[in-house]
């Protein structure tokens, strides 16, 4: 063998100790633990039973109609508020209303049924209530009394009344017309809460 074949093999050896060595000196134990976490956001869901509450003709002055549709929530978390906005549109079938809004004439009677006596909740007319920015049903008493909202999973009936009201006057400029009333509930969260 010659003389650089041999300085070169004595090199290669001595680095192979070198990092022998040093890889030695830095040896240490270890472990490892790994912890997960997860997040997984809750729902609101409520809904209306039937969508449609009320479908009636030929209404005249003092006629009423007594109807129940139950509000469910069907999402995982409870709803502290369920606020209840009204909209209608009125179909003036002669053209002669002169300014007169047939939802002023419609009366609205929230009920609750205990043990088969109906009372009177929350009362007024349809234009009234179409101004109102989300009426809150459960501070309102709409919910059947409960003022927690409305919990995860659960289902309240609801009663209400609609009144024609005879205002003792002519309603004539009121024959034939129509209207398309549309009730939107909203039901939102509580306060955050440690979990």
């Amino acid at each position: 063998m010659g003389i650089k074949k041999k300085l070169g093999l004595g090199l290669a050896t001595a680095a192979l100790g070198l990092s022998l060595v040093g890889g030695g000196t830095y040896a240490y134990f270890n472990d490892k633990a790994d912890a997960t976490s997860s997040f997984a956001a809750g729902t609101l869901d409520i809904e209306a039973k039937p969508s449609t509450i009320i479908d009636v003709k030929n209404l005249k002055p003092g006629d009423y109609m007594i109807r129940t549709f139950k509000l469910q929530n069907k999402g995982s978390l409870d709803m502290k508020k369920v606020l209840l906005t009204s909209n209608y549109m009125v179909t003036d079938a002669n053209g002669n209303n002169a300014g007169e809004d047939f939802g002023k004439y419609i009366k609205v009677d929230f009920l609750y049924n205990s043990d088969k006596n109906s009372d009177v909740i929350y009362d007024t007319t349809l234009d009234q209530l179409k101004t109102k920015d989300g009426v809150d049903a459960v501070e309102k008493g709409l919910m059947g009394g409960e003022k927690s909202g409305l919990k995860a999973g659960k289902t309240d009936e609801m009663y209400v009344m609609f009144t024609f009201e005879d205002n003792g006057q002519d309603q004539n400029k009121f024959q034939g017309d129509s209207m398309k009333l549309t009730w939107t509930f909203e039901g939102t969260q509580g306060a955050g809460e440690l979990k």
